[in-house]
């Protein structure tokens, strides 16, 4: 039998902590007593339309959904140590939102979360709106689909990421990351993808200076590059771009082929012949 908590307004520390088999709705977490941890080691939980200003609300819980929630800048750190939970249309406005969680999905949420999603794995991110300075670092095994970012470092040190169907405004993505494939997206930013691995786009739209270089395993299908000056330094790439290249430089191995190429650079130190086939046209 699930307990209800209905309209009731809490500012205690550890308000309701340890609850389990309980629908929290319509509930304000605010107050003079400025308590923490409300719903600290609390599992099998629904909360729906609560709103939280106060800090670490949902600590250790296992097994929830929160729905039409509201966390203000005061609601930091709001979920760590969490596994098997869903938030769905929640407002997430605190700093380092989530932190070593595991099994989470964000389904119609709007997210403004500096150092937003570290540390996390088994991640499914959908129809969201993120501005993050500092988002989904080392996180692993996650899915996103139609993700509005505005962000900066983001998704470095990741690991089996699939993204699909995004607007991404960033600078240095991927930088450091594995097994990762963007399809049907734009990407903008400079440095892209630096150090990766098994970086892979897909009828994507890449724009910004100096992208994809010191790469191993990097593949362009179908692509679209803008603004892409000094391409490829130091990368292992198979890359078929529709369009031009504004120039590519010192690219290590593989095939580049792209309807043209401004600048073609070869004047890596010791011996400037490169192993990887250019070809504009």
């Amino acid at each position: 039998m699930m307990q209800k908590i209905v309209e009731q307004t809490f500012d205690e520390e550890r308000a309701l902590y340890g609850i389990h088999d309980a629908e929290i709705t319509g509930c304000t977490f605010d107050g003079p007593a400025d308590g923490e941890s409300a719903l600290k080691e609390t599992g099998d939980i629904v909360v729906e339309n609560c709103y939280f200003n106060l800090r670490y609300p949902f600590w250790h819980t296992t097994n929830g959904v929160v729905r039409k929630a509201i966390m203000t800048e005061n609601c930091r750190a709001a979920l760590w140590y969490d596994k098997n939970i869903t938030l769905e249309s929640c407002e997430m406005n605190g700093i380092k939102a989530l932190r070593e969680c595991q099994e989470i999905q964000l389904t119609d949420c709007s997210i403004h979360s500096p150092e937003f999603l570290w540390r996390c794995s088994g991640i499914r991110v959908k129809d969201c709106h993120l501005e993050s300075e500092y988002p989904f670092f080392e996180c692993h095994d996650m899915e996103i689909d139609n993700l509005a970012m505005t962000g900066k470092y983001s998704f470095q040190y990741v690991e089996n990421v699939t993204i699909r169907n995004s607007n991404l405004q960033t600078k240095d993505a991927f930088w450091h990351g594995k097994n990762v494939t963007v399809i049907d997206s734009v990407v903008t930013g400079e440095y892209l993808g630096w150090y990766s691995e098994n970086l892979k786009f897909i009828r994507c739209r890449i724009v910004g200076t100096q992208p994809l270089c010191y790469c191993k395993g990097l593949v362009l299908e179908d692509c679209v590059m803008e603004q892409t000056d000094l391409s490829f330094e130091n990368s292992e790439v198979c890359a078929r771009i529709n369009g031009s290249i504004d120039s590519v430089k010192n690219p290590i191995k593989g095939m580049i082929h792209a309807d043209s190429i401004g600048e073609v650079i070869l004047d890596a130190p010791g011996d400037p012949v490169t192993q990887c086939k250019i070809i504009s046209g």
